[in-house]
């Protein structure tokens, strides 16, 4: 690699590091639990959860929703645009939609929110600003954010979504731990590959 292009990686990657350790020293997890138990509270109803995002977090929802599933909480993904095109046909009052944005002032999820809320779903909100738009429509806010994103002209997000993943891996876990999800259940969710093989004594 050229110097400067050395030099780029390097602070990426002390960035991403510094990132990493300060948002788990923050990581609230009152807002997690929080998160938790709105959606058991639509689980008790018979909701279910939907994840949607715009660009780039809305790949992470697409992972998020495929993790969730994995792991004990049936989920689907909302496309974020095609929301507003049918797709919110797919929601049921009383589910939970898990909207992800860095800003939190994104115009096409401001039109995605709106559409779940007329749909009668509540809304758990990921993003990196709290006083945004989308936390103050959000039952439950949950904060991913950084102030160094690691690359040049700090404009892509590149830690931001680590951070969003690692919010969203963390309710996994929670939500996991609370079904009890053993691993003759999981292997039925996931019976290919090592992942699915039931090790011995289980």
């Amino acid at each position: 690699m050229k110097a400067e292009s050395t030099r780029a990686v390097g602070h990426f990657l002390t960035a991403a590091r510094a990132e990493f350790d300060t948002y788990l020293d923050g990581l609230d997890l009152t807002a997690l639990d929080a998160a938790v138990r709105l959606i058991h509270q639509a689980q008790d109803r018979g909701g279910r959860v939907h994840v949607t995002g715009i660009g780039k977090p809305g790949h992470v929802s697409g992972y998020a929703a495929s993790l969730l599933s994995s792991t004990g909480t049936p989920t689907y993904f909302l496309h974020g645009t095609e929301a507003v095109h049918g797709s919110c046909g797919q929601l049921v009052a009383g589910d939970v939609v898990i909207c992800i944005s860095n800003s939190g002032e994104t115009a096409e999820l401001k039109a995605t929110v709106l559409a779940v809320r007329n749909n009668g779903c509540k809304i758990i909100g990921v993003t990196g600003n709290p006083d945004s738009w989308l936390a103050g429509q959000s039952d439950v806010h949950l904060f991913a954010g950084v102030k160094d994103e690691g690359g040049p002209l700090n404009r892509a997000p590149r830690n931001s979504i680590l951070a969003e993943t690692l919010m969203l891996q963390a309710l996994s876990v929670a939500l996991q731990a609370d079904c009890g999800q053993t691993p003759q259940q999981y292997v039925r969710c996931h019976p290919g590959g090592k992942l699915g093989e039931i090790r011995k004594g289980e």
